[in-house]
Parts: C-alpha cells; structure tokens; sequence
C-alpha cells in the first residue's frame, strides 16, 4: 500500500476557478448549498460576490461545474488505471487504490455529491449521472473478469457496496491516522469484493 500520509489533491490547474470550486465544496459541505452565498464563496477566496460572476454565472453553476468535475476525474482515473494493469487482479487494486486516495483527499466533495446533487440543474445531473454509471461499469467489468459466472447484477451490486464503505470517510476518518485509514479501506474494500467473487 503506497504512503497516504500526503494528501493526494485533484488534477486541477492552479486557477481562480478552481480556487472558488475547493473553497465552495468546503462551504458547501459545511453549512449546505443554501446555506451559502455568492458573497460568503467570494469571500472564501478573497473577492467580491459579483466578482465571482466573472467565472461562474451563478451558484448552481459553481455546483454543476464541482460534481461535474469530480465525476470526470474518476471516470478518466479509472479507465486509465485499468488500461495500465497487467492483470484483472492488478486492475481491481488499482482502482480501489485509486478510489481511496480520492476518498481521503476529498470528504467535502462525497458530502456535496450525497447532500447537493439534487440542487444541480437537470441537464448536468443527467450528465453527472452518466458518468456516475460509466465509473461503476470500469468496476464491473473488471469484477466480471475475475468471477464471469457471476451476473452483472451482482457485480454492480459489489461495486456500489464498496463506494459505501470507502466514500465513509467524511465521518470515519476524522479520528484515524490517514496512512492507517488507508490501509484499513485497503484491507476491508478487497475483503468485501474477495466475498464476492470468490464465493
């Protein structure tokens, strides 16, 4: 299990807008999406509310464009962990790797999405959705490799499980070194998907 000591942070740039959607998920997670303002995201970031309108049209967007973003980083980050594996077995590691570096970099964002996706415009949800269910299809076409007697059914139903388990951190890891926690997701998601597709 690699040092999870360090915070792994999203493949963003370093930009203004990248800097309103960190501190927005922050404030979003904290207090809900109508419990914050414009103002108190503008604010977060040192500038004005209406300044922020030069990135953002509004506070719906802020959290489209947030969810909209996370969702594309798993889906890109899973595909290409799984291209890069030797092995089925190898490639399941790597997504659950892959999934908890995420989970213990980022517990606002999993609070936001469980909270707030109700709050993005039905367009983006959509959109959000789909690729929601493209993560969890990389998931099961690996788990198929490596049980293909088992139906799709069952697979998908392993996969969302292991996302409860390992998207617990905004409540679980508070209290838990982060490279203990770390190998403790490890050691319980493989356990929990070795139940299943070894029988």
């Amino acid at each position: 299990m690699p040092d999870m000591a360090t915070p792994v942070r999203p493949q963003r740039s370093s930009s203004r807008p990248a800097e309103i959607l960190d501190a927005a998920a922050v404030l979003f997670a904290d207090r809900g999406f109508h419990g914050v303002s414009i103002e108190d995201i503008g604010r977060a970031v040192g500038i004005s509310g209406p300044g922020l309108y030069r990135h953002f049209p509004g506070k719906e967007s802020v959290l489209a464009r947030m969810l909209l973003g996370v969702s594309e980083r798993l889906v890109t980050g899973g595909r290409e962990r799984v291209d890069a594996a030797a092995a089925p077995d190898a490639a399941l590691d790597a997504l659950i790797r892959g999934h908890i570096e995420f989970a213990l970099s980022e517990p606002a964002l999993i609070t936001v999405h469980d909270r707030e996706l109700g709050n993005v415009p039905e367009t983006d949800r959509r959109k959000v959705r789909r690729l929601q269910r493209s993560y969890v299809e990389q998931w099961v076409g690996v788990l198929a490799q490596l049980s293909p007697e088992l139906p799709a059914a069952t697979l998908r139903s392993a996969t969302h499980a292991t996302f409860g388990l390992l998207n617990s951190t905004p409540h679980s890891a508070r209290a838990v070194d982060r490279d203990a926690m770390g190998r403790m997701l490890h050691g319980m998601a493989h356990g929990a998907l070795s139940s299943v597709v070894t029988g």
